[in-house]
């Protein structure tokens, strides 16, 4: 029998304290791997790989906004 897989937890990439520092001037999170980018929520500073960064620099980088968070209020 095969286990069905579950969804996994997101990777800690980023301290507390950078995250509340990047949140705090705007900065959205860059998964590096998926080409998107986070502006909160659980894969916020969370991916195996990313770095923070404006939006502006995100887009401008090519990144899109994940799917789940458009039309979301920037938190």
């Amino acid at each position: 029998a095969t286990a069905v897989k579950a969804h996994s937890e997101p990777v800690n990439n980023a301290s507390d304290a950078e995250i509340t520092a990047a949140k705090a001037s705007g900065k959205v999170w860059v998964n590096t791997s998926s080409g998107t980018y986070h502006k909160a929520g659980r894969y916020y500073g969370k991916t195996k790989q990313g770095k923070f960064m404006t939006e502006d620099d995100a887009k401008k980088a090519g990144y899109h906004q994940a799917k789940g968070e458009i039309g979301t209020k920037k938190g």
